[in-house]
């Protein structure tokens, strides 16, 4: 039976089991179902004779993983539409550390949707040492695998990543700018500014899950996404009969990545992450999934933070 001291223990570790689960999964809910069952383990063992707790609990928690991502991309065969993953707004304890620009860059919008194409192993190794710095001699415990294995994968998945990965990092001063930037242009009613703002190979990708309208392929290349963008942003019916009369639009940073939040009738129901290179905007992924906005909605209405006025879009 656990202790309170166990307790503690596994509770001062969770918020990290957390983060390290999301960037594996992609899914806030799916994260925290992991770390549960991370937890019941955790109280069904015999904790006196762990030797170190840490690697334990993320030895067991990341196995969890690998075994939800082989199921999940069987499920994600018949999702409907664009799947991409669940975002977060900035100051999400499970955005996990970003004190390098490797951290901030690994949880990014754009670098979370290239991680599926890894295999479940490459993106386990990938996470654990770009993200959290492990090292391979505990990434090789982890995983019941060799060091020299673990640097092998590694690379593999490094070098799997680094294509189509091109961005800029950006503080949340130059995010809010281009943000700004993006709206003014989106919301003029033509394509010109928009064009100007977006590189020659931008694409523009949606989630919605089969629950809200979405494309089921990407927009590609520069005037189809501009064209898409003003046409997105002007009044209709259709709009209106999904979200209300009016949509508030904010600046702000998502998975380390300029964000346009919608928010309508205190429910956020789309967040814009933009991809940002140094020619442009390259990418521009939107969720509008209602099952993977119910974290960031719930923390949006408890955040008293400064967000800014709002765009106010009427439909």
């Amino acid at each position: 039976m656990l202790t309170e001291a166990d307790i503690d223990r596994f509770e001062a570790a969770r918020p990290r089991l957390e983060a390290i689960a999301y960037r594996l999964l992609g899914s806030a809910s799916e994260a925290e179902d992991a770390a549960q069952e991370t937890f019941l383990r955790w109280q069904a063992a015999e904790v006196d004779r762990i030797d170190v707790p840490e690697a334990w609990l993320t030895k067991v928690l990341t196995n969890l993983c690998l075994n939800q991502l082989t199921s999940a991309r069987a499920r994600r065969e018949t999702y409907v539409g664009q799947w991409l993953p669940e975002p977060l707004v900035e100051g999400d304890p499970m955005l996990g550390p970003a004190d390098t620009a490797e951290q901030r860059e690994s949880v990014s919008y754009a670098v979370m949707t290239l991680l599926e194409r890894l295999t479940p192993s490459e993106r386990a190794v990938y996470v654990l040492r770009e993200a959290f710095a492990y090292s391979h001699r505990e990434i090789a415990e982890i995983l019941d695998l060799s060091e020299s294995a673990s640097q092998q994968i590694f690379h593999r998945a490094k070098k799997h990543v680094a294509v189509g990965k091109a961005r800029t990092d950006v503080d949340e001063v130059a995010a809010r700018r281009v943000v700004d930037e993006f709206l003014a242009a989106a919301t003029s009613g033509r394509t010109e500014p928009l064009v100007a703002l977006l590189t020659q190979d931008a694409i523009a990708v949606g989630d919605g899950g089969g629950k809200v309208p979405a494309r089921t392929k990407a927009f590609e290349g520069i005037r189809a996404v501009a064209t898409f963008m003003r046409g997105l942003f002007l009044p209709g019916r259709a709009k209106r009969d999904l979200v209300g009369e009016s949509v508030e639009l904010y600046a702000t940073t998502a998975n380390s990545e300029p964000a346009v939040v919608a928010v309508a009738d205190g429910r956020v129901v789309t967040i814009m992450c933009l991809q940002v290179g140094p020619d442009g905007i390259a990418a521009i992924r939107s969720q509008a999934n209602p099952d993977k906005l119910e974290r960031v909605t719930r923390r949006w209405a408890g955040d008293g933070g400064d967000r800014g006025e709002p765009l106010v879009v009427r439909f």
